[in-house]
């Protein structure tokens, strides 16, 4: 007997415990502060040179990179080690996966990372923490070193595409696998949502973790409204004893 193809889906919900706060939640940055969501907008992104100095700022302020792993993410790679097969679709760009000790050829970025930069011109590629000590040094808006162009972070903002490549693999994964994980997301951006309606489709038991109700609730085998940081490990422990 083998064990289960796990794919789990990850969103903000699962890193709130690392002090990173989610964006639609109750509390979340979008209902606080709806102008935020401009920061991370690439049509003003580009266009407009104030955005893109308060964004620099609110990275710098945000200490996202300083952020430890929580015990969610612990779970995960520790499910890994014990020889589940576990593949990680994240729409988070915190890293906090890696971190915790997921190889990172087993986790699919969705949204890119915020721990690079990448210049919109060239495509040069940079550390966000040479770029925070820029800002920290006095340059507002820093632009490319190798040709001055316009930096931004290496995520796909909004108002820009999924790569076609691991939105490809994304969904390859999501057709293989035999448990599907929604945890700590709205399910509300396409087209990372619309993996759970592939997984249930092909035959995957669906599993939603989240603190709000989502669209797909109603597809899930399993709806856990516990808090994350519990609630996920047991379930891994439970997947782990289990074979297919």
């Amino acid at each position: 007997m083998s064990k289960p193809l796990v794919a789990l889906l990850s969103g903000a919900g699962i890193s709130t415990d690392s002090g990173i706060p989610d964006y639609r939640g109750p509390g979340g940055l979008w209902r606080r502060d709806p102008e935020a969501e401009k920061l991370v907008t690439h049509s003003f992104y580009m266009a407009d040179p104030d955005i893109r100095r308060r964004a620099w700022l609110m990275r710098r302020d945000a200490g996202a990179l300083g952020a430890e792993p929580n015990a969610a993410h612990r779970a995960v790679a520790e499910l890994e080690r014990s020889g589940v097969p576990v593949r990680v679709l994240t729409q988070n760009v915190d890293g906090l996966h890696q971190l915790a000790g997921m190889p990172a050829r087993k986790v699919l970025e969705l949204h890119g990372s915020a721990r690079s930069v990448v210049c919109t011109r060239c495509h040069a590629r940079g550390s966000m923490r040479d770029a925070l000590a820029r800002v920290e040094a006095g340059e507002d808006d820093p632009p490319c070193l190798e040709c001055g162009g316009v930096l931004k972070p290496a995520t796909v903002m909004f108002g820009e595409r999924l790569d076609p490549a691991v939105l490809g693999e994304a969904v390859a994964i999501t057709k293989a696998c035999q448990v599907f994980l929604a945890v700590g997301t709205s399910l509300q951006v396409e087209p990372a949502a619309g993996l759970a309606r592939v997984a249930v489709d092909h035959g995957a038991r669906l599993i939603v973790v989240n603190a709000e109700p989502t669209p797909y609730d109603d597809l899930a085998d399993e709806v856990v409204r516990e808090p994350i940081g519990t609630a996920l490990p047991r379930l891994l422990r439970e997947l782990a004893a289990q074979e297919v």
